[in-house]
């Protein structure tokens, strides 16, 4: 094919399988491909590897293998003082913070698609696993393919003048074919373990790494009722609903994370995956961003939502809509929606799933706990 032909595309190569097959299909597809490598990290991890060295070494690799040229650009600074600073920032407030988006926006798609527009390309790929379609004569981030690999909630960020410019290469395409499209051109990469951790710095002893840049400090474990059962490590390292390593045991069903008091240092507990604590009917949100520069739902509007990347689209309505707000009223009871992270909205246009954009979530709604306890006080003040 040569559908690309006088056109160049800078792609954002990792080292990982999915960039590595990005660039490989686009040079087969006739564009005059240059693979560039961010390096964002410079820090040796916990057993004196720096991840950035090795991944570089990798995408060396594949571009060699693929004839293609390829340079390495330096955002260390803009990473630190862009995105890990907020990150730092956040978790010291006591919330749990997702860099993945923020790195899209500040690093990806801001001064990485600044500097390829710069070198004069046409456009800027990356391994995303989403989709760029034009629908109603406006280009909209839409789902991928797979849906377990779909990665639009982390790119809600997106403004439609960049997306304009910016291909996906292997969104329309599974995770299992992009390995087999790897090992048709004998990648380096075919059987490369998916890359996990923070973005741009991998995978980490969490605990060992935060405690680097934050002051940690352990506290007590306590009930809704204020009984101590138990001492955490640090009210920062948990987060809503989490289940996994709290230490806590004894008979009876599991303990989940339902609440903090970062000014106590006090991580609240309760028993039981159901609890009433952990669902709420509603949420608000602040700092706005659709890929559509003028879109404004006009109340009150349906859509699908996720207030977490793995969960399963919700149905919902945003009530009310202001510039700087959203209320957002869903179906059915959510579980664990936690502030500081972000809800993404998804519409259904021309049998795609478009996501619109999203917004940070400022304050989950009451929860069924706090609900009924203000029922009851108001039963026993109207019965005294």
């Amino acid at each position: 094919m040569s559908i690309g032909k006088g056109k160049t595309v800078i792609i954002g190569m990792s080292g990982g399988v999915d960039s590595s097959v990005c660039a490989a299909v686009l040079k087969e597809q006739g564009y005059n491909v240059i693979g560039m490598f961010m390096r964002n990290w410079e820090e040796f991890d916990e057993n004196g590897v720096c991840e950035a060295s090795k991944e570089y070494a990798d995408v060396i690799t594949v571009c060699e293998k693929l004839d293609i040229p390829y340079y390495s650009v330096d955002f260390v600074k803009e990473y630190k003082d862009n995105v890990f600073s907020h990150f730092v920032s956040e978790y010291e407030q006591g919330f749990t913070p997702n860099p993945d988006i923020l790195c899209n926006r500040e690093i990806k798609f801001k001064v990485f698609f600044e500097k390829a527009m710069e070198l004069g390309a046409d456009y800027l790929a990356t391994g995303h696993y989403c989709q760029n379609i034009l629908i109603d004569g406006k280009h909209r981030l839409v789902k991928g393919n797979d849906p377990g690999k779909d990665q639009t909630y982390f790119l809600y960020t997106m403004r439609e003048e960049v997306l304009a410019k910016v291909l996906f290469p292997i969104g329309h395409i599974p995770k299992s074919e992009v390995r087999e499209i790897a090992k048709k051109y004998d990648l380096i990469t075919a059987n490369k373990k998916d890359s996990t951790g923070i973005c741009f710095i991998g995978e980490r002893n969490f605990r060992q790494f935060l405690s680097n840049y934050i002051q940690i400090k352990p506290g007590k474990f306590e009930l809704l009722n204020g009984e101590v059962v138990g001492e955490h490590q640090g009210a920062t390292y948990y987060t809503l609903g989490q289940r996994k390593g709290l230490g806590l045991g004894g008979p009876g069903e599991p303990w989940f994370v339902v609440a903090k008091d970062i000014e106590r240092n006090v991580v609240i507990v309760e028993r039981g995956e159901f609890h009433p604590a952990l669902y709420c009917d509603d949420l608000t949100a602040t700092e706005l961003s659709w890929v559509e520069k003028d879109f404004v739902p006009s109340t009150p509007f349906k859509a699908m939502a996720k207030v977490r990347y793995r969960q399963k689209d919700q149905a919902c309505t945003i009530v009310e809509y202001s510039k700087d707000r959203v209320k957002v009223v869903f179906d059915e009871p959510q579980r664990a929606v936690t502030q500081r992270q972000s809800i993404v909205f998804y519409v259904d246009m021309d049998g795609e799933s478009v996501c619109l954009g999203g917004a940070m979530i400022e304050n989950p709604g009451a929860s069924y706990f706090e609900m009924n306890k203000a029922v009851t006080s108001k039963r026993e003040v109207t019965t005294n």
